[in-house]
């Protein structure tokens, strides 16, 4: 919400010599975001004065055209003779008043003004355009053409209001009565602690039933329509300048006077309002939900095709508007410049439903300034009000004549009252406000208060948030400050640090990235479009998602169950950016529901909830746990002077994963597998030994090619993902630190032949557990198939290294331990020594 701090002030008194600043801070300190103060005309220096437009000289032989202009300007030149003006617009003619900035001027941008000579001939000066005096669009995109009754010589900067300051404010979903200026007015009276003008006071005439006919078929979703006619208005009147500055300054664009008023009104009091051409309306107005598949044409020009759940403002012919989102473009107010000119005007002022309002903006991807208003709370006692405002001033602005008939359908409602204890605040905040301030802070806000130890508190109509005692007690303590509410922070039992899930898990991030990942931290959200981009089976697991009742997207309506998707969609930016060389990581929960959670209790706020409460919250949710994943494209290492470089492979996220498990002092062990979304040839199941059974820690690969054209992904794409809960479960103990030894290494290598459907894993555990304690690592470092070998045969080369720690080992001590570990490879897999 734009609010222009003159226009501010003509609601509350402020003293003359507070700024956007200080108003800033005031409304800060009572809970409103102002994000920036715009200073509107910054560095603007006059003399920019209105004048008339006295002759046009077209002038020849140039590639664009070009008019040399005199212009009067009264006596603002110092001279009271006609100025010249060099200018290319052609929006403007002979006897137009327009705007003039005289040598000596400054325009915003320190545009400084002097005479010059152009085109062959010397500008004094310049007729200027909204975008040269930073006024914002007026829809022109040209000269500014003044009303007629402006005098030559009369001062624009303070014409046009040149000079201002704009705050811009962030409104929360729960403050939706400040994207108005009465709203934003009432919360400055409050922080300033002066009256309020409140714009909504009018004298409103009684409904009578001489009105528009209206019927509402939906008072769930209307339960309020008020209705007035203005008849007779001129057509060729137009919003008056101080009108179109407001709008301007607010973010809005003017249109025409009718158009511009409901606007206006808008941002005054918070209502939206339509107005529709009379003529136009064929019999009474309905509102109604639409029927399934039935279609409008919106003001944008769109056709939609409607749902049933939308509501829908109808005549005799069917839908006429989208009701608390657009109107519908067969009873559009037409334009000064249209032949059939608009000179009777029904408006429109009602109350709908905020849910279904903003379901229907949703669904038709449609948010509009009305849409957003209605779907955070509209204040349902302004309607008349509003109505009435605009009748006012299309019969001051545009000679009409306000009809006798007011139409008002409401349907039955009855104040909301709390039921509140007078220390609740108190208990909230942990401060001692008493009883006083907590009834004058509620009373400031437009509660009504009635009571003593129990207060039986009356929410205004505007405050459509106020719903609850937790709601009152906000109030109070934001009203009272924030920033005076005591900060006690726990003291915590000394020799405590992080826990061993926390050290580890900061350990898995800190190895990745020194291994040339880069972190990036993803939404944790989902949808099914993304699942089934990655093949996911319809029974997978990781297809049983939590849905979100309000989800940020429609797209993306469930949490997470996998990291992948946040990760791959990283990578596709980042691809499409320029960066193919990519390692990229994230360590976060997933949620996995188990379908034995139950219904979550509310916890209260003014005690600490019980170990039953909490038992009960935690009931509720879904299993949590902690995953890490990798991916890859492109380069894993560089070509250059050292060396050629060489492609990231799936053998990479292998790498990755026994990463991950270093830290954490755990064996690693790799299988074939065939896991979706990876390619079924290149695919690696990972395993940690968890209380002496093999667990299955996660995946590692490339992923299959069907993934990557749908994902759209660079070719060869690896990844890998794995749950660090299951890792913490195989640590056993304290992480040792290795032990190096003073004597000398022993290198025994073997060549074992084994089927080709015999892992490798398999050997290698063989072979381990065979060669006992002497045996201080091992590697598969050659891997041969051929004629040599044997069909359906490979063969499987190792390096073993032996150490003992007390002695050195002598050759008959390595090849013993050698021969054990062949010898138990050859009962277990079937090996045989290649060549034996």
């Amino acid at each position: 919400m734009r609010v222009p701090l003159s226009w501010l002030r003509e609601y509350v008194d402020l003293p003359p010599t507070e700024t956007g600043r200080d108003v800033q801070a005031k409304l800060v300190a009572v809970g409103l975001e102002v994000e920036t103060v715009e200073q509107i005309g910054a560095g603007l220096k006059g003399p920019l004065v209105v004048g008339k437009v006295l002759t046009i000289e077209e002038l020849e032989g140039f590639k664009k055209p070009i008019r040399f202009c005199t212009v009067d300007v009264g006596s603002a030149n110092g001279t009271g003779e006609p100025q010249e003006i060099v200018c290319g617009a052609r929006n403007f003619a002979v006897g137009d008043k327009v705007v003039v900035v005289l040598p000596g001027a400054v325009l915003p941008g320190d545009f400084a003004i002097a005479a010059r000579k152009t085109y062959g001939r010397t500008s004094h000066g310049m007729i200027c355009s909204t975008d040269e005096l930073g006024m914002g669009d007026d829809g022109t995109h040209g000269i500014i053409v003044l009303p007629p009754e402006h005098e030559a010589g009369t001062d624009a900067i303070e014409l046009l209001q040149l000079v201002d300051e704009v705050l811009d404010i962030a409104v929360t979903p729960d403050r939706g009565y400040c994207l108005s200026m009465r709203g934003v007015a009432r919360e400055t009276a409050i922080a300033y602690g002066l009256p309020l003008r409140d714009p909504a006071l009018l004298d409103v005439p009684a409904p009578n039933a001489y009105g528009y006919p209206v019927k509402v078929s939906d008072p769930i979703g209307c339960d309020r329509f008020t209705a007035r006619t203005v008849v007779g208005l001129q057509p060729e009147a137009r919003s008056p300048i101080w009108m179109q500055r407001r709008l301007q300054k607010a973010g809005m664009r003017p249109i025409s006077l009718a158009v511009d008023v409901t606007n206006y009104v808008m941002l005054e009091l918070g209502q939206p309002l339509h107005a529709y051409d009379g003529t136009r309306i064929d019999g009474p107005i309905g509102v109604r939900r639409a029927e399934q598949g039935e279609k409008l044409t919106t003001l944008d020009g769109t056709v939609r095709v409607l749902d049933a759940a939308d509501l829908v403002i109808t005549d005799n012919r069917g839908p006429i508007g989208l009701a608390g989102v657009m109107g519908g473009a067969n009873t559009e107010i037409a334009d000064a410049s249209e032949d059939a000119r608009t000179t009777e005007v029904v408006i429109e002022a009602a109350h709908f439903d905020a849910i279904s309002i903003a379901r229907t903006a949703r669904r038709h991807k449609l948010a509009s300034e009305a849409s957003k208003r209605f779907e955070r709370g509209v204040d349902p006692q302004a309607a008349a009000a509003a109505a009435q405002r605009t009748v006012d001033l299309l019969v001051l602005l545009a000679g009409g004549t306000a009809e006798a008939g007011v139409t008002e359908v409401t349907a039955p409602s009855g104040p909301r009252t709390i039921t509140m204890a007078a220390d609740h605040p108190d208990k909230v905040a942990g401060v001692a406000y008493g009883r006083e301030i907590v009834v004058r802070r509620l009373q400031e806000v437009g509660c009504d208060v009635y009571g003593q130890d129990e207060l039986l508190v009356t929410a205004p109509s505007w405050r459509p948030d106020l719903n609850e005692p937790n709601d009152l007690a906000e109030e109070v303590i934001r009203l009272e400050g924030y920033e005076n509410l005591p900060s006690t922070l726990p003291t915590p039992p000394s020799g405590r640090g992080l826990t061993d899930r926390q050290r580890l898990h900061r350990r898995v991030g800190r190895a990745l990235a020194g291994a040339g990942y880069v972190e990036a931290l993803n939404y944790p959200f989902t949808g099914e479009a993304v699942l089934d981009q990655l093949g996911l089976d319809a029974d997978d697991a990781r297809r049983r998602t939590v849905r979100l009742v309000n989800p940020i997207s429609d797209e993306e309506p469930s949490l997470r169950t996998t990291l992948l998707p946040g990760l791959l969609g990283a990578l596709r930016r980042n691809d499409g950016r320029g960066s193919h060389d990519l390692a990229l990581f994230e360590t976060g929960l997933v949620f996995r529901p188990t379908g034995q959670e139950t219904k979550p209790v509310r916890l209260p706020v003014d005690r600490r909830p019980s170990d039953e409460e909490i038992a009960s919250l935690n009931a509720a949710l879904p299993r949590q746990p902690r995953h890490a994943a990798v991916v890859l494209a492109g380069a894993r290492e560089q070509a250059g002077w050292w060396g050629k470089g060489r492609p990231a492979d799936w053998a990479d996220s292998v790498e990755a994963a026994r990463t991950i498990a270093r830290e954490a002092g755990v064996d690693l062990t790799v299988r074939a597998d065939q896991h979706a979304p990876w390619h079924p040839g290149r695919c690696a199941a990972l395993y940690v030994t968890v209380n002496g059974e093999e667990t299955l820690f996660g995946h590692a690969g490339e992923l299959h090619p069907r993934v990557i054209k749908e994902l759209h992904l660079p070719e060869r794409t690896c990844a890998m993902e794995v749950e660090l809960d299951v890792l913490e479960q195989a640590v056993d103990g304290a992480l040792q630190a290795p032990r190096i030894s003073t004597f000398p290494v022993a290198t025994q290598d073997v060549a074992l032949v084994v089927g080709q459907d015999v892992p490798a894993a398999d050997v290698e555990q063989a072979l381990r557990a065979g060669a006992g304690e002497l045996l201080e690592s091992l590697r598969l470092f050659d891997v041969f198939t051929g004629e040599q070998i044997g069909e359906g045969r490979k063969s499987l080369a190792y390096a073993l290294r032996f150490r003992a720690a007390d002695r050195t080992l002598t050759v008959d001590e390595a090849s013993a331990a050698r021969d054990a570990a062949v010898a138990l490879a050859a009962e277990r897999t079937g090996a045989v020594l290649r060549g034996a």
